[in-house]
């Protein structure tokens, strides 16, 4: 049980980490688009956190490959095996000479994969109260007796 909370509470840490790196990518290019930042200072804020982001990526579909969740590990692999892809090819980090060009393509890019992390999160977010949900439900049915639950007996009682 411990092991398993433990799971899921690393889980949560790698995605939300993955959703700020995500969000702040997006918001960067954002600022970009409307002239608050300066091209250099953008990509150079984005490309800082691209190898994090493939990084965290690829050690929760490890994580996921190791202890045995088939399904989510099959919803994971696309995106890594993505993020692989663009490593092997040297197209994952940003070109500031290309920046204004590529910059429509690389923001629906990240609302994507923001959608994608925020599919798992809540994924994660139900399987970690999932334990808790079945011990309170539980302890809140232990209360009654068979008596109180019998609703024909209530019900029809003048």
């Amino acid at each position: 049980m411990i092991l398993n909370l433990i799971f899921w509470i690393l889980c949560l840490l790698i995605n939300f980490g993955l959703l700020a790196i995500v969000f702040y990518a997006l918001l960067c290019l954002t600022d970009l688009e409307v002239d608050q930042m300066d091209p250099f200072v953008a990509t150079a804020n984005i490309n800082r956190w691209i190898l994090p982001e493939f990084v965290l990526q690829a050690v929760l579909s490890l994580l996921l490959l190791l202890t045995g969740h088939w399904i989510l590990f099959l919803l994971a692999v696309p995106l890594t095996c993505y993020h692989a892809m663009l490593f092997i090819r040297r197209q994952h980090l940003i070109d500031v000479t290309e920046v204004f060009r590529n910059l429509n393509t690389d923001k629906k890019r990240r609302m994507i994969k923001l959608g994608v992390y925020m599919i798992f999160f809540t994924i994660f977010i139900f399987r970690f109260f999932l334990p808790f949900g079945y011990r309170i439900g539980a302890g809140i049915l232990a209360q009654f007796n068979s008596e109180e639950l019998d609703i024909r007996s209530s019900f029809f009682e003048f």
